[in-house]
């Protein structure tokens, strides 16, 4: 298939032909799976690794790639095998804080037009953890779309109070309601899909992502399980893929995330809480921390009814685990530069002139 079916627009062409040459080509990452890769170009899907230098002058896991990731590559064993020389600026990401105590950045995937964020309206239906994912989304420059699905557990009375809960969030974007039992909004999420363009599904496990789709795809390609005795689907998908669909779009299928820790969100955290950083604009103070201080707009909008105090706080929960974070990370790149500069000062005098 063309580049162009893969996502490549003229802009990403033109970095590809600064970046790789013409000794190089240009694929796309369509699954990362313990270090190994599988690349997507014009002839098709081949395994691929990334080259010794590439590897070595990489700082952080940060910068290899990952699924949605354009790259330089060479192609070798008559096409059937590739290496990875260089990776292509990103032009939209999904990031968190790796898992653990660990403060690093995990790229889960890159290069996203629309992230379609799902939530269950049975069991799945969490307020702030849609808030993370869309703090998430809004920090890697990605549109997001609210997917509710298992609309047909719920009365209708109750899928409209799903939904102004939503709105009360200060969230704009737009909401599909979908039933995978059913088909209703099944339609409508593929109707939003263009080709050319990429989309991924985040969510739990067990709202209802591999269902979906296996109904995009039109067959069974992918595994799902039984649903448990809570009504809630089992996790199958085990790792990223970029999967083609018949009507051209892009769709990355990936695994539930259970932690989603906030690290480097300041801009998607004012972005994803756009009504409360523009209520803070009429704060008397540029510090305001919307507590106890005078002229504070956001307490105001508060006493008025018009901003509930459980949004402000899960803000202001989200800010600070972003701030704490943000400050490990640099305190622990600050060691590294230190014990780097260290290490190379050592084997400067180890083999020096001196050495006998």
């Amino acid at each position: 298939m063309k580049l162009t079916e893969l996502g490549l627009d003229r802009d990403l062409a033109d970095k590809a032909g600064e970046l790789c040459g013409p000794d190089l080509s240009v694929a796309r990452v369509t699954a990362v799976d313990r270090g190994r890769y599988l690349i997507r170009g014009e002839d098709g899907e081949v395994p691929a690794e990334l080259t010794g230098r590439f590897h070595h002058l990489t700082e952080s896991s940060a910068e290899l790639p990952c699924v949605g990731d354009w790259v330089c590559v060479h192609y070798r064993d008559g096409g059937a095998q590739a290496s990875i020389h260089q990776l292509l600026p990103r032009r939209s990401f999904l990031r968190r804080k790796a898992a653990g105590r660990d403060v690093e950045f995990q790229m889960i995937a890159a290069n996203i037009d629309v992230a379609f964020i799902v939530q269950a309206c049975h069991f799945d239906f969490n307020p702030r953890r849609l808030e993370r994912y869309l703090v998430m989304v809004r920090d890697g420059h990605i549109e997001p779309v609210v997917l509710l699905t298992k609309t047909d557990l719920v009365a209708p009375e109750e899928l409209d109070r799903l939904i102004e809960r939503i709105r009360l969030l200060g969230v704009a974007a737009r909401i599909v309601c979908v039933s995978n039992v059913t088909g209703d909004g099944v339609e409508e999420v593929r109707a939003l899909m263009e080709a050319g363009k990429t989309y991924c599904l985040l969510g739990s496990s067990g709202v209802g992502k591999t269902t979906l789709i296996n109904r995009l795809i039109g067959d069974d390609t992918l595994e799902t399980r039984a649903v448990s005795h809570t009504g809630e689907g089992r996790h199958t998908t085990t790792r990223r893929h970029l999967i083609v669909l018949d009507q051209g779009a892009l769709l990355i299928d990936m695994p539930g995330m259970r932690e989603l820790g906030m690290l480097g969100t300041g801009e998607g955290i004012e972005a994803a809480f756009l009504d409360i950083a523009e209520l803070a604009q009429g704060c008397r103070y540029p510090d305001c921390r919307h507590d106890r201080e005078p002229g504070c707009a956001v307490r105001a909008a508060i006493e008025r009814h018009e901003l509930s105090e459980e949004h402000l706080q899960s803000y202001l929960k989200l800010r600070k685990e972003s701030e704490f974070h943000d400050q490990s990370y640099l305190d622990r790149r600050k060691k590294d530069r230190a014990f780097g500069r260290f290490m190379h000062n050592y084997k400067k005098h180890k083999n020096g002139p001196g050495e006998g």
